[in-house]
């Protein structure tokens, strides 16, 4: 029978150190070669959309689906989980607090390989729903001692500064700008929904690594060209992907160096075909979310369950 996971069934078997070696594995498998990824197709009707994705993963047998639909009242995620060989369902896992900790894990990742050593502060703009991984993550890869917050409300943002200081155990901030944000930063991360940019080039200091998160469509850009030109290595989750949905990359890929020549998957960074040269340079992480993280933290989510007695069992296709 498989097993229907809820978001508390998520946050309770999912801590954020796991989710940072699950998904660091995933990128091991694609520079492996040994893992296959499905880009997200969208269907979009007047008053809701459709959005699916797909990966396998062959060296723990399994495959997987996130499916959601978005709406104005709410946006409702769901992974199926599959078993490669038989092509049992194994799981159906609410996914919301499942999607907030891989992509935040995703940006550890980054920041692990890509920004500076003695990195200490954050400047991160946006404080919604992807914004508390996004720290959660970069707090267990750097020694960070202080984080600066702007978002455009400012009650949002406070809440926000009070629950992320208690959480992490260090002063984490408002800003009054989103420039004063990323000027503090030797981190920078922008979690927002913008469709105009809201990080400037101009902004940042030598040696700045940035996690670019928020823009997954080609509508949406949180960057101007100005980032895109100083950064000496643009890295993203897949290429693919990234064509067909980063509107950072896309809208200002005359800024880039060598167009997409000039931009790599993150996994050849993690493999060590590619990394940061100097303490001056600024690296970029492009995050646009992929499948394969969906199904690496859902298989563990899954296991977890299993071994824990977590989840509510339900038959499918006549099971006895």
């Amino acid at each position: 029978m498989a097993l229907f996971l809820t978001e508390q069934d998520v946050l309770d078997l999912l801590p954020m150190e796991r989710a940072l070696e699950r998904i660091e594995w995933t990128f091991r498998e694609q520079h492996r070669g040994e893992a296959v990824n499905r880009s997200r197709e969208r269907i979009f009707l007047p008053h809701s959309s459709l959005h699916y994705m797909a990966a396998a993963l062959p060296a723990e047998d399994l495959l997987g689906m996130k499916i959601y639909t978005v709406t104005r009242e709410a946006l409702r995620f769901l992974v199926l989980l599959y078993h490669a060989t038989t092509g049992a369902l194994l799981a159906i896992l609410e996914a919301d607090q499942l999607g907030r900790i891989r992509t935040g894990a995703a940006s550890g990742v980054a920041t692990k390989y890509l920004a500076r050593a003695d990195s200490e502060r954050v400047g991160l703009i946006g404080a919604g729903r992807q914004a508390e991984t996004q720290l959660a993550a970069i707090a267990l890869v750097s020694p960070l001692k202080g984080v600066k917050v702007y978002s455009r409300e400012e009650a949002r943002r406070g809440e926000f500064c009070q629950r992320m200081s208690a959480r992490l155990r260090l002063e984490v901030a408002p800003a009054h700008s989103a420039e004063e944000a990323a000027r503090f930063g030797d981190i920078v991360v922008t979690a927002t929904t913008a469709s105009q940019p809201v990080l400037h080039g101009d902004w940042l200091r030598p040696g700045t690594h940035v996690n670019a998160i928020g823009a997954n469509m080609l509508s949406r850009r949180e960057l101007d060209s100005s980032v895109l030109g100083r950064a000496s290595l643009i890295a993203v989750d897949t290429l693919e992907q990234a064509r067909e949905e980063a509107g950072d990359l896309v809208q200002g890929l005359e800024a880039i160096r060598d167009g997409w020549q000039g931009v790599v998957e993150l996994h050849e960074v993690v493999a060590g075909r590619r990394r940061r040269t100097s303490s001056d340079e600024i690296t970029l992480f492009k995050s646009s979310g992929i499948a394969l993280w969906d199904v690496a933290v859902a298989g563990y989510v899954y296991r977890q369950a299993v071994r824990a007695g977590r989840g509510r069992e339900f038959k499918v296709w006549g099971e006895p």
